[in-house]
């Protein structure tokens, strides 16, 4: 049952991309956070743009056909089936998540896509009834390489439910030779972290982790093989396509991630 007495993160998201697809009570928590980080509008909509140049540079550049996309949230077109598609039309996404305006979506989407497009409902901190559900086995079905999503997402995970174990959960169970997309809401700034973290765990009803450090979010990658970049950065500074494409500057906090490899 879609809940509308409070803000949900995916709709959030979907305001600041532009989207329709939220309630007065997310304008509002949006219009709340924009007067604690104004630059937040600018940070979902580069964050997007990475989600859709890493899973085109993954099907184009690396062959990959298969994607695990954890916490998806509200179909935003493009679409990571739709990008991924563009290049090979066989390719195949599951969409995970158990917010139900996300699942309600998803459906309607699945109409579009039966083959190869599956949403489950699911949290993705439960990495073990993810990988023994029907869906994420048949993607699994033949070991060929996967690349896992957790794009703007780990930092609605707690640290008491480790999302770094998490991660590294789900690295060891894909095929050889598969990938990860990683961004994470970050800032060096010890009050915003603090300002933004409450603002956001009292406006969803504790369904929030925490904003965290560069550092914190580089220990993702500690067992992973960055590509196209020295480490993690700022994401529309990971292989932008052309040096006229936005980036995200003087910020009070960013999205900060990368495209690697499973070592």
């Amino acid at each position: 049952m879609v809940d509308t007495s409070k803000p949900s993160v995916a709709r959030m998201y979907d305001h600041l991309l532009g989207g329709t697809d939220n309630y007065i009570v997310d304008r509002e928590a949006c219009d709340r956070l924009l007067h604690l980080a104004p630059s937040t509008r600018e940070l979902a909509l580069v964050n997007r743009a990475f989600l859709v140049r890493a899973v085109r540079y993954l099907a184009r550049q690396r062959g990959v056909r298969r994607f695990l996309d954890h916490g998806s949230g509200l179909p935003t077109r493009p679409n990571v089936h739709q990008v991924a598609q563009e290049v090979d039309e066989t390719s195949e996404v599951v969409y995970i998540d158990n917010d139900p305006d996300v699942l309600s979506h998803g459906r309607m989407m699945l109409a579009e896509d039966p083959e190869t497009t599956a949403v489950l409902d699911a949290d993705m901190r439960d990495t073990d009834a993810i990988f023994k559900s029907e869906e994420v086995r048949h993607l699994l079905r033949d070991n060929r390489p996967v690349a896992a999503l957790f794009v703007s997402v780990l930092h609605c995970i707690p640290d008491d439910d480790d999302p770094w174990a998490l991660v590294n959960r789900v690295a060891r169970r894909l095929p050889p030779g598969s990938y990860m997309v990683i961004s994470q809401l970050a800032s060096d700034d010890p009050e915003l972290r603090y300002r933004v973290t409450e603002f956001m765990r009292h406006a969803t009803d504790g369904q929030w982790g925490r904003v965290r450090t560069m550092e914190e979010v580089e220990k993702y990658f500690e067992h992973l093989e960055v590509l196209e970049a020295p480490g993690p950065v700022e994401v529309s500074r990971w292989l932008p396509d052309s040096d006229l494409a936005p980036r995200q500057n003087d910020a009070e906090w960013i999205e900060f991630g990368a495209v690697a490899r499973i070592r």
